[in-house]
């Protein structure tokens, strides 16, 4: 009878071990090569995805209603759309108007910020070496204008197939969501079979917290946005009520939406006076430090658990894999990973969290 063959895990690495890893980081640069070039695909798939799992507890309701499932994904879809509608015709309207109004009023803004900023430099000359001069500020400017301009020149040529996407994206969506139960099934069926327990959770958790995402960052960007636009309202800011949509789409780009949406906001407030100009910081201050140390923790902090270190790593690296719009996977990408590595690495180990967190404390207090 032959013995069973046991690899040593110790034996020096052979001729064949060496093969075997030459062949697999070839695989795997040929892997990289094919995803790359798969990128809007990629990224297309993943925001479907991920919309369907936000999705789906509507579609599961109103089946416990005796709805069948695909007239369900239908009347979701035909919600979705009404909804939208009614924010194309009673909102895009005035945004449109304070949009031009703020085009047109574009050479006054400017012309006050320059005014302050040469009110500043004679009042502290040492501000005076450490700012650019404004004529160098204009021509920033007018070289910024410029690539907006090309830019905006390729998004319009390219309008075309961007609608072609999104009828695409919504096809999609509703294959997804009305026959769920295959793609579901051949997930598990390629996890292996040791690790089929550990992909059912895996899979569970991550809609768990991608609905626990999209409420959270809905509730915060309507608060954050309500609060902006009324308060800079107050304080005679405008167009206040773009800039409180502005505020509510920031809050779906983890860490920068914030910063994105203040520097408009402080530079028409800089062009109406230092007092404008303190009120809106005061304003910006203040809401968004009440996001993060109140939304942020009551509304998302319990379900995602997420370190903002996290969040932000994941936000730089979506936006140099897809651009702007792969900021939005952000959050997914870091919980996704959190739950792979808690799940297949972690709780196998079964890692003593509260000894790991009395060492962690007691290296950063210093107590050796």
């Amino acid at each position: 009878m032959n013995e069973p063959h046991y690899e040593d895990q110790h034996a020096p690495l052979s001729y064949h071990g060496a093969r075997r890893i030459v062949w697999l980081v070839f695989l795997l640069f040929v892997v990289w090569l094919i995803l790359r070039a798969l990128e809007p695909i990629i990224l297309l798939f993943a925001l479907v995805l991920l919309l369907a799992m936000v999705l789906n507890p509507i579609v599961v309701w109103l089946q416990k209603r005796h709805i069948p499932r695909f007239i369900s994904v239908i009347l979701l879809m035909l919600a979705l759309f009404a909804v939208t509608t009614t924010i194309i015709l009673f909102a895009i309207p005035p945004l449109t108007r304070q949009s031009q109004e703020l085009v047109r009023s574009a050479p006054s803004v400017w012309q006050g910020i320059r005014v302050r900023i040469e009110s500043l430099t004679k009042n502290y000359p040492e501000v005076r070496e450490a700012l650019p001069r404004t004529d160098e500020i204009a021509g920033r400017v007018g070289t910024t204008a410029a690539t907006l301009g090309n830019f905006l020149l390729r998004s319009t040529l390219g309008f075309v197939g961007g609608v072609a996407s999104f009828v695409l994206a919504v096809l999609l969506l509703i294959f997804v969501l009305a026959s769920p139960q295959p793609l579901v099934a051949a997930y598990l069926a390629l996890a292996p079979d040791r690790y089929r327990e550990q992909a059912h959770r895996t899979l569970a958790r991550l809609m768990r917290q991608m609905i626990a995402w999209a409420r959270g960052v809905a509730i915060n960007g309507v608060i954050t946005g309500v609060s902006i636009g009324v308060s800079l309202w107050l304080i005679g800011v405008q167009p206040a009520l773009m800039f409180g949509v502005f505020a509510f789409l920031g809050e779906f780009l983890p860490n920068i939406g914030a910063f994105l949406v203040s520097i408009p906001i402080l530079l028409v407030a800089l062009s109406l006076g230092a007092t404008k100009f303190w009120l809106a910081l005061g304003v910006i201050v203040v809401v968004y430090q009440v996001e993060l140390n109140v939304l942020v923790p009551g509304v998302l902090g319990k379900e995602m658990r997420l370190h903002p270190v996290n969040i932000l790593f994941f936000t730089l690296a979506t936006a140099t894999l897809f651009g702007l719009l792969g900021v939005f996977l952000a959050v997914p990408a870091a919980a996704l990973v959190q739950i792979v590595i808690d799940e297949f690495y972690l709780q196998p180990r079964k890692v003593d969290y509260a000894a790991l967190h009395r060492e962690a404390a007691a290296l950063v207090e210093g107590r050796m």
